[in-house]
């Protein structure tokens, strides 16, 4: 071994025992946050004297604890976070018996014993769900910190939340990444894709595009405009335009991450006719101007000429030195995929032909995706 072997093997030592570090610390942060929420629910039902504080019951605990950290917001949280999440109990009943095992001899005084026994009895026998319909407890601690279950904890439809946190585990999302897919309806998405593995590799690449395919999206959802589906029978294509506009931050947030507004029905002047580009954006990961169009029918031939000369126009006139040349995009009703092809073909790459819906699946369609992928 050499000096510089022997640099590396110790660097590579100590970030490996780190990260198992960091690991351990968020796990044990999860089951302490379980477990606070436990003992101020079973207080809340059973306490003695749980009449004398009732509301105030979470100000007087921070005041008389009185420890930085230990607060009324995370008491608040924990307490969901064991409402919402009540089959770790036979999990962490393990690792109680540890933790009681390590409790000084002056907390267990004062029937303190007693207590504690009671609490081993409840946590052993309570709620238990058939584990077929969820992750395990075990899978999900191991894998999720606590900020994650905060974002998970919002989400009051059990399926939903199984979904992300499914995802979470899958893909390694970051706290503000789960933030962006939950934002982004990523589980309403994949349940009209029918392929729960597909799904989820391209949400990895739409995380961190790297590439124009990896920016664009198959489906699009725009239910926030909250168009009935009678009505969308009957919307015309610059209705639509600026029903997307007025829902502008929503629509950014479903297009992804990176898109920024520039124009709408931008003029451009070809030859001696003028045109106009429904909208323009704008990607600062990709450094390239997007040029979108809407149409409120399937796809056609002709769509992807009008849309190709756009996109030569923009890199004649408009394209800076340092911009990557520009995307299209083309937003249909539904789409023909071979015919998708043949009129394409020959093209540059630059030019991609989406679905975008106006309604959502339904709830039996997304719950039994995301079961039968749990169970593969």
């Amino acid at each position: 071994m050499n000096f510089e072997q022997l640099a590396t093997i110790i660097t590579d030592t100590h970030q490996q025992l780190q990260q198992s570090a960091v690991k351990a610390v968020n796990q044990c942060q999860t089951v302490r946050n379980w477990l606070m929420g436990f003992y101020i629910v079973e207080f809340e039902q059973n306490g003695e004297d749980r009449a004398v504080y009732g509301d105030l019951l979470l100000k007087n605990l921070e005041k008389r604890i009185d420890q930085q950290g230990l607060n009324v917001t995370l008491f608040q949280w924990a307490r969901k976070f064991y409402l919402t999440y009540p089959t770790f109990a036979r999990l962490i009943d393990n690792l109680f018996h540890q933790i009681y095992a390590t409790m000084s001899h002056k907390s267990l005084q004062n029937d303190g014993e007693q207590i504690y026994a009671t609490l081993s009895h409840k946590l052993q026998y309570s709620d238990k769900e058939d584990d077929n319909n969820k992750i395990s407890a075990e899978k999900l601690i191991s894998s999720i910190s606590f900020s994650h279950f905060i974002e998970l904890m919002k989400i009051d439809n059990p399926v939903k939340r199984m979904y992300y946190e499914m995802l979470t585990i899958q893909t390694g999302l970051s706290v503000r990444e789960l933030r962006r897919q939950i934002g982004a309806l990523s589980y309403e998405r994949v349940g009209l894709s029918g392929d729960m593995e597909y799904a989820l590799t391209a949400i990895r690449q739409k995380i961190h595009p790297q590439t124009v395919t990896d920016v664009v999206k198959d489906d699009y959802f725009f239910e926030f405009l909250n168009i009935p589906q009678q009505r969308a029978l009957l919307l015309k294509e610059n209705e639509l335009e600026t029903r997307l506009l007025d829902h502008l931050r929503d629509f950014i947030i479903e297009l992804g991450n990176g898109f920024c507004f520039e124009a709408r029905q931008k003029r451009i002047l070809i030859g001696d006719e003028y045109f106009f580009i429904d909208m323009v954006f704008y990607h600062r990961i990709l450094k390239a101007h997007i040029l979108l169009e809407v149409k409120i029918s399937p796809f056609a031939h002709a769509h992807v000429s009008q849309l190709y000369s756009y996109l030569n126009y923009y890199k004649a006139e408009v394209m800076e030195p340092d911009d990557n040349p520009p995307i299209g995009i083309l937003l249909v009703t539904d789409k023909n995929d071979a015919l998708v092809q043949y009129t394409t073909a020959g093209l540059d790459e630059q030019i991609f032909v989406s679905k975008y819906k106006l309604q959502l699946p339904t709830e039996q369609q997304l719950k039994d995706l995301i079961l039968k992928t749990i169970h593969q």
